[in-house]
C-alpha cells in the first residue's frame, strides 16, 4: 500500500465528498428540470455515475489516494489558464445539458430520440466511464487540470491503454459526452453534448503539446505512441 501523509487522507476524502455531492445533484437537477420523479433514463444516468464513483474509490483509494487528494484541489499550483476556462465552460455546459434535457421532456421542445438508440447509448457511455477509470489506474498524474506536477514526480505514464494511445482518458470523455445525451433522448442535449466533445478534442491537442514541451521523455513517447485519441486516424 503506498505511503500516505493526513494532508493526503484529508484530500482524499474531500475527493469522496464532492462526487458524492455531485452523483446526488445529478437526478435534482434532470428531475427538477423535467418535473417529475418518473424519468427511467434520469435514473439509468445516475446509476453510471454512481457506479463510477464507486469503481474510483474501489480501484484508487488503496494505492492512489494522492491521486485522489490531486483530483480534489479546486486549482493546484502550475495549472495552465487555458485549461481552466476550458473545463469551466465544459461545466458550464454539462449542467446546460441536464437542465435542456429535462425542459425537453417537459415540453416536448422537438421529435424524440427513437428508444432503441438511448438503450444502445448506454454502453457507450459506460465504456467511456470505464476507459476514464483505466486511465486513471494506469497513470498516477491523472490530474483533473492540466499542470506538469513537478511536486508530485510526474513521469510519462505508457502502460495500460496508453500502450494504443496517448490520451485514453478523452477518448471515454467524448464517448460519456456523448452518449450521455442520447441516453437522455433529447437532441437539443445531444447538440450540448457534442458541443463539449468538441472542447475535449481541443484540450487533447493544448494538452499534448504542452506535455511535449514540458514534460521530460513525452517527446520519445509520442514518437512510439503516435496516435493521441484514434489509432490510426489522429
Amino acid at each position: 500500500m503506498a505511503a500516505t501523509t493526513p494532508e493526503i487522507e484529508r484530500g482524499a476524502r474531500r475527493w469522496l465528498l464532492r462526487e458524492s455531492m455531485g452523483t446526488a445533484s445529478v437526478p435534482l437537477i434532470l428531475l427538477w428540470s423535467a418535473g417529475t420523479w418518473s424519468w427511467p433514463m434520469a435514473w439509468v444516468l445516475t446509476g453510471l455515475y454512481a457506479a463510477w464513483v464507486g469503481a474510483n474509490a474501489l480501484l484508487l483509494w488503496p494505492n492512489h489516494k494522492s491521486l485522489l487528494a490531486e483530483r480534489a484541489q479546486k486549482r493546484p499550483p502550475g495549472v495552465k489558464g487555458w485549461d481552466m476556462g476550458i473545463m469551466g465552460v465544459v461545466g458550464l455546459l454539462t449542467i446546460g445539458r441536464y437542465v435542456v434535457a429535462g425542459l425537453d421532456v417537459r415540453f416536448g421542445w422537438g421529435p424524440e430520440v427513437p428508444l432503441a438508440l438511448s438503450l444502445a447509448a448506454i454502453p457507450v457511455a459506460a465504456v467511456g466511464y470505464a476507459l476514464v477509470t483505466w486511465g486513471m489506474v494506469a497513470n498516477a498524474w491523472f490530474a483533473t487540470h492540466v499542470r506538469i506536477q513537478k511536486d508530485r514526480g510526474q513521469r510519462v505514464a505508457t502502460g495500460g491503454p496508453y500502450r494504443w494511445v496517448r490520451h485514453p482518458g478523452y477518448v471515454g470523455s467524448i464517448l460519456f459526452e456523448i452518449g450521455s445525451g442520447v441516453m437522455l433522448q433529447s437532441w437539443w442535449a445531444i447538440g450540448i453534448g457534442v458541443a463539449s466533445a468538441a472542447l475535449f478534442l481541443v484540450r487533447t491537442a493544448m494538452e499534448d503539446r504542452t506535455l511535449k514541451a514540458e514534460l521530460p521523455g513525452y517527446s520519445e513517447y509520442a514518437k512510439r505512441t503516435r496516435y493521441r485519441l484514434i489509432p490510426g486516424v489522429w
